[in-house]
Order: C-alpha cells, then sequence, then structure tokens
C-alpha cells in the first residue's frame, strides 16, 4: 500500500477556492496525487453524541486496522512456498487497495447512510468483531494441524541419532519374535566402518556372524544391524560404547509404524483440505476488513469534521497520496494555504499514513479535524 492523507476544509466558497490552490500547488510541484473523498450526509445527532463517537471511532481505527495486518500475515503463512504471490489475494471489492481507496464510494446499501451515526458504527464494529472471532478459530485449527504435520516431518530430519527410524528400517532386517535372539541397531562413524566390520562380532560372547549389515547413511555416520543373544545385551552395548559406536534403542513395531505412516498421511490430505477454503475465506473477509476500515476512516472525517466546523454540515474531503520523499514540502503547502482557517490551534491532520498512531500531527493548521488534536491515523502498508 502506498501512503495516503486524509484531509478536509469547510465548503464554503473561500475554502474551496483554497483547495484548488492546493490542488494546483500540488500538482505543479508533483508533491501529491489528490482526489476529491466523498461522504453521505450522516445524520449528526447531538454534538455530545459525536464527541463519544469520535473517541469510539479511534478505537475501531485501530483494532480494524490490526485485524487487517493480521489477515495479511495470515495469508501469507497459509501461502507458505507461495507467499510471495500474496499480494496479489490481498484484494478489496476485487480491485486492489490503492484503486479501491482511491475510487472509494460509500456502500448504501451495506451501511445505510440514513441510519443514525451510532447505529452505523455499531454494524461496522460487530461485522469486524465477527471476523476476528472467525479468524482467530479458522487460523488456530489450521496452525495445530500444521504443527502436528511440522513435528511429524521434523522427525524424519535431522541426523541417524535423532530422527525417526520408521522410514528407513523394514521388517527384513531384524530378527523377530524370537525368545533367545534379537537385532540392535548401531550407528557407526564414517571413518570406524572398517573397524566395526572387524570387531563387531567380538564385542561381547553370543554375537551372530556376520550379521551385519548397513541400512542407512548420513554425512557422519552409517546405522548397522547386528543380531545377539538377548542376555548379552548390556555387556554388548558397554563394549560398543567403549569403541565409539552407539546402540541407537530401537524396537521394531510393525503397528507404531503404520500408525505414524497412516497420521502423516492424513495430517497432509487434512491440510489440503483445508488450504482452499481457508485461503478463499481470507481473500473475502480481508476485502470486507478492508472496505469497513475505509468507511471507518470516512465516518472519522465526518465526525471530526462536524466538531471543528460546526453545523450545519459543510465541508469537502481530500484525499492525498503524497508521492516519494515529498510530505515535508506537502506539509508546508497546507499549512500555508490552510493557515487562515485557524491561526491558533494547530489542527491535526487526519493522516492515513505510515507513521505511529500514538504520534501528534500537529504542523498542518486546519487543513482538518477537530478542534482537539486527533490521533494519527494508519491507512498503511500492509505487506
Amino acid at each position: 500500500m502506498s501512503e495516503f492523507w486524509l484531509i478536509s476544509a469547510p465548503g464554503d466558497k473561500e475554502n474551496l477556492q483554497a483547495l484548488e490552490r492546493m490542488n494546483t500547488v500540488t500538482s505543479k510541484s508533483n508533491l501529491s496525487y489528490n482526489t476529491k473523498f466523498m461522504i453521505p450526509d450522516f445524520k449528526v445527532g447531538t454534538l455530545d453524541s459525536l464527541v463519544g463517537l469520535s473517541d469510539e471511532l479511534g478505537k475501531l481505527d485501530a483494532f480494524a486496522e490490526s485485524l487487517i495486518r493480521r489477515m495479511a500475515q495470515s495469508v501469507v503463512e497459509v501461502m507458505e512456498d507461495a507467499k510471495g504471490m500474496a499480494q496479489e489475494n490481498l484484494l478489496a471489492n476485487g480491485v486492489d487497495l490503492t484503486s479501491f481507496v482511491t475510487h472509494f464510494e460509500w456502500d448504501m446499501a451495506k451501511y445505510p447512510a440514513k441510519q443514525p451515526l451510532v447505529s452505523v458504527v455499531d454494524t461496522v464494529a460487530k461485522q469486524l468483531a465477527q471476523i476476528e472471532t472467525d479468524l482467530k478459530s479458522r487460523m488456530a485449527s489450521y496452525n495445530t494441524l500444521k504443527t502436528n504435520l511440522e513435528n511429524l516431518e521434523r522427525k524424519s530430519m535431522g541426523n541417524l541419532f535423532t530422527r525417526t527410524l520408521s522410514d528407513i528400517v523394514s521388517k527384513e532386517d531384524f530378527v523377530l519374535d524370537s525368545e533367545y535372539l534379537i537385532t540392535l541397531l548401531v550407528i557407526v562413524p564414517k571413518q570406524s566402518y572398517t573397524q566395526w566390520q572387524k570387531t563387531y562380532e567380538s564385542l561381547s560372547d553370543m554375537v551372530v556372524p556376520r550379521s551385519t549389515k548397513l541400512i542407512a547413511e548420513d554425512n557422519e555416520g552409517g546405522l548397522f544391524t547386528v543380531t545377539l543373544f538377548r542376555k548379552v545385551i548390556d555387556d554388548f552395548k558397554t563394549k560398543a560404547k567403549e569403541n565409539k559406536f552407539t546402540v541407537r534403542e530401537y524396537y521394531y513395531d510393525e503397528k507404531e509404524i503404520k500408525r505414524e505412516r497412516e497420521e502423516m498421511s492424513r495430517l497432509l490430505s487434512d491440510k489440503k483440505q483445508q488450504y482452499g477454503p481457508l485461503l478463499r475465506w481470507l481473500k473475502v473477509n480481508f476485502s470486507e476488513a478492508f472496505i469497513a476500515w475505509i468507511h471507518i476512516k470516512a465516518l472519522r472525517v465526518f465526525v471530526e469534521s462536524v466538531l471543528r466546523y460546526g453545523l450545519p454540515v459543510n465541508f469537502q474531503a481530500v484525499l492525498l497520496q503524497p508521492k516519494k520523499s515529498s510530505t515535508k514540502r506537502l506539509r508546508e503547502v497546507l499549512n500555508s494555504v490552510f493557515r487562515h482557517l485557524d491561526q491558533v490551534a494547530a489542527a491535526s491532520i487526519l493522516d492515513v499514513g505510515t507513521r505511529s498512531r500514538n504520534s501528534r500531527v500537529s504542523t498542518v493548521r486546519s487543513a482538518s479535524l477537530p478542534r482537539r488534536d486527533c490521533p494519527g491515523t494508519v491507512l498503511g502498508r500492509l505487506l
């Protein structure tokens, strides 16, 4: 996303001319791309109710931005290897976010302007709260599945000392169901292969001759089988350790191996089945949340403009898209053009940019909003 500023000025002839001067100066100096930001006529209610709505909208604005960022991050996480294409899925009403903002039109069907402002704000708040609840539930389910799958996959990685052996060994590698004999797995350093072949039969009594076989290797060593009598297991382990051979504790269990493989297959299938619906839900509801967010911006401009300029409602809102490295000069132009509105109070700009929400933008005089400073808000970079 680009950086945007929203400003408003009274709609009388003098200030409309000031807006025209601003457009002329910013255009000639290539400071910003400006468009009218159309806001419907709402039912104003009392000024006390507007003051309350101003505070509520500030909180709702911050909540909406946080939700949108979390949804964008969720799209990146879900897409994994294709996350470079995530931006293509972050649209609003089927268009890129910049186009939606610069061509914004109030959605009368979804948020009827004839309703009291309190009702409109309540509708937006409930919509965003429901999206957040669903997001938490869906992502928790998906992340649990993803974590379980990653844990299983992690077991099949690593070296021969730590990784699962169920995908390496086979039934034929072991002497099974014998009362007297048992097959052990021994990890031998690569440089000690020859030593192992020469000594394994004599490491203990009752080792079956020529019973060793190399069944797997990694960068550090190899996994060998050896068959011996059960009664000499402890003695063999001790002697093997003295020769820097490591007996890997493993007992072949065909049912457990089958269970692991079925679990891996099930998790892979479940993840594949969840992927499509979850990504579609994220795309649709990211769009809904973003659209709601821009409507919140419009509501804030309306409420703060009425609080600043008074009744009857008469103001013009303008959306500015500053060019790179031009913000300082653009503020100077706004200060100059709109200084006549208020020579005392430094009115803040409802700045839909990338600065901190807690900052106060006090250098632009009367270019926008309230009779008190308004916290900067962010329409900013989503990825």
